[in-house]
């Protein structure tokens, strides 16, 4: 749980733009700070106190992409892309980044803080757990399910998920064989105010189809049927 008033960092080149943002924002109850270079950010949210990224993904001195990429390094903190573009690829592009929303301009900034405020509410605690506390289920396919640790594990190996990738895997994986409707996984991952669109699961689908692919997975175990949903069977 956040504790005291949540901390938003908006980095973003266009003044007009970061006014508008930051007016929403803190009339919203958030804090906010506005930073207009890429290289201001990583420092910014290494030195603490950050809840979430609002992250232009065309700033003049280099890609938001490049920043998601360092701070995925280091630092969990949910990332909202703000970009001129609308393709599929970009968006999929910053998914497996581990960005957790994308939204092209021109935007609602009302529909902004709406997504900022459920992005905090999905945000995991930051307690860790200890390895002895850790269970694991096994699943069929060689994957193990750690709840507590919100870790999905291939053969022994821990992939690397974001946040909205292990909450549709772990429901698939929970009951193997059933098809889950995209209503039904957006309820297990997604905040009923936000993410509402279909697109929304397909995108995480693929981008998470993608991992298993590289983590070895020798055939694709999410299978699709069209008009009902999704089902993991290996």
């Amino acid at each position: 749980m956040l504790r005291g008033m949540p901390h938003i960092l908006l980095a973003e080149d266009e003044a007009a733009i970061a006014d508008t943002v930051l007016y929403a924002l803190r009339s919203e109850g958030f804090a906010a700070e506005h930073c207009a270079l890429a290289r201001e950010v990583v420092p910014r949210v290494r030195a603490g106190g950050v809840d979430l990224v609002v992250l232009d993904v065309g700033l003049p001195d280099a890609s938001g992409f490049d920043v998601c990429r360092e701070l995925r390094a280091f630092s969990q903190v949910p990332v909202v892309f703000l970009t001129a573009r609308n393709d599929e690829i970009d968006r999929v592009l910053g998914l497996e980044l581990g960005a957790d929303d994308y939204m092209a301009k021109p935007f609602s900034p009302r529909e902004l803080v709406a997504r900022v405020r459920a992005r905090l509410r999905r945000a995991p605690a930051l307690a860790v757990p200890s390895p002895a506390a850790v269970a694991t289920e096994a699943r069929p396919g060689g994957f193990e399910l750690d709840r507590e640790g919100h870790r999905v594990r291939y053969r022994g190996q821990a992939l690397d998920l974001t946040r909205y990738e292990y909450a549709l895997l772990a429901a698939l994986l929970q009951r193997p064989g059933a098809i889950l409707s995209r209503a039904q996984l957006m309820d297990r991952g997604w905040d009923s105010d936000a993410d509402s669109a279909d697109r929304t699961v397909d995108t995480h689908i693929k981008t998470l189809r993608h991992k298993l692919r590289a983590a070895g997975v020798p055939r694709d175990p999410i299978r699709t049927h069209r008009g009902l949903g999704y089902a993991f069977e290996p």
